[in-house]
């Protein structure tokens, strides 16, 4: 272009105005021929460009904000599950207490069980100690009357002799 425009004054020094302006026309030509052909696919070309690049641009603002958002609410399901996780845990304490006040009553009442038990079969044992020391002591209590005696004693008088020998054991044992 530059060579184009030299030309043109050189040539308008030399006095050929006709060639001169076959220059200037020539390279108006040349011009329109460039904005025709080469300067809209350019254009296109750096608008398509311009428009790829706006798009990356909202495209990364678009991811970053994604990525924030998911940030976000990994951080809420992470406070969430750490609520959750002491929400079982106490949960499970609690459990673990009722469970274990529970066995220890069931122990309380088992035991409570078992010392009455004992208690009952004490007495009954005792009972049955005394009676059979009763019916021995009259037997015995027999033997040495007859002994003294020497005697006999009809059913009767053994029947007399006991009852009030126990009656005797009775009232000592109550004294004491």
């Amino acid at each position: 272009m530059a060579n184009g425009l030299i030309i043109a004054a050189k040539a308008t020094q030399d006095g050929s105005l006709g060639d001169s302006l076959v220059l200037i026309i020539a390279f108006i030509l040349l011009l329109i021929l460039l904005k025709i052909f080469a300067w809209k696919p350019v254009v296109k070309m750096m608008d398509d460009r311009q428009k790829k690049i706006s798009d990356d641009l909202d495209g990364a603002a678009d991811s970053r904000a994604k990525a924030e958002e998911m940030a976000a609410k990994r951080q809420a399901e992470l406070k969430n599950s750490k609520a959750e996780a002491i929400q079982i845990v106490n949960t499970a304490k609690e459990n673990g207490e009722k469970r274990r006040d529970q066995i220890v009553s069931d122990a309380q009442t088992e035991a409570a069980h078992v010392k009455d038990k004992a208690h009952s079969d004490a007495d009954q044992v005792r009972t049955e100690a005394l009676n059979s020391a009763r019916a021995q002591v009259g037997q015995i209590a027999i033997d040495i009357a007859e002994s003294l005696i020497k005697k006999d004693l009809d059913a009767t008088d053994q029947q007399t002799l006991i009852d009030a020998y126990i009656k005797g054991l009775t009232n000592a044992d109550e004294t004491k």
